[in-house]
């Protein structure tokens, strides 16, 4: 069985490793401040998880979810995630990472940056769109009311990697294509947030709405710069 594990392990990162672990996967988590800090999403999550290093949970898995405050991207271990599947779900929030100028001028995207950082993995752009409560609300089995995710990236076959462990956990993907073309599913664009809240721009306030693969496909097509 494949094991996910996880550099960071908030919201986004703690959502995906619950519904990692309802699909029989074992996770290995990590954050900044030290396995011990994560006694309490472990013992919650149970004997599929483990808490580790960054580095040590780099290196146990089969797919690597990047969930940090993009900031800290230079921090990502590269060695242990040579090969590796990336999933990068990190967005460029000014207020909280600084100005980055190539991000704020939109010659490059906040996932090629992570996969210059990381030149010998296959980073795939997913779940930055998404709210965590959303995330974990709107999980189905395959058929009726199913909702997708986006992703992004350069390697087919990390892709097909992403896809399989999606639907795994009850998703459907939409592939935008390359990971330049992550600007569609960024910060500001129609699929980011209010996708999965009926149209609410506050999309906090929403319980959650189903959005099919259609959607979300008119979504990233219906992005600008």
């Amino acid at each position: 069985m494949t094991t996910i594990a996880f550099i960071g392990s908030g919201n986004i990162g703690g959502t995906v490793a619950r519904l990692s672990v309802q699909a029989g996967y074992d996770v290995v988590l990590s954050n900044s401040r030290g396995p011990e800090t994560l006694k309490e999403l472990v013992d919650e999550l149970g004997p599929k998880a483990r808490a580790a290093t960054p580095a040590q949970a780099a290196a146990a898995g089969d797919l690597v979810v990047v969930s940090i405050p993009l900031r800290a991207y230079p921090d990502v271990p590269v060695e242990p995630l040579a090969g590796k599947t990336v999933l990068d779900t990190g967005n460029y929030y000014p207020q909280r990472d600084g100005d980055i100028p190539r991000l704020a001028d939109g010659s490059t995207t906040s996932s090629e940056l992570l996969q210059q950082h990381l030149p010998t993995s296959k980073v795939v752009k997913v779940f930055n769109n998404i709210y965590s409560e959303h995330l974990r609300a709107l999980a189905r089995p395959a058929g009726a009311d199913r909702t997708a995710l986006p992703i992004a990236g350069d390697d087919a076959a990390a892709k097909e990697a992403v896809t399989a462990f999606l639907d795994a956990i009850g998703y459907d993907a939409v592939d935008a294509g390359p990971l330049a073309e992550g600007w569609r599913f960024q910060p500001g664009t129609p699929v980011y947030g209010n996708t999965y809240s009926g149209g609410n721009p506050n999309f906090w306030e929403s319980p959650g709405v189903p959005a099919g693969t259609t959607v979300i496909r008119d979504a990233l097509d219906a992005a600008q710069r």
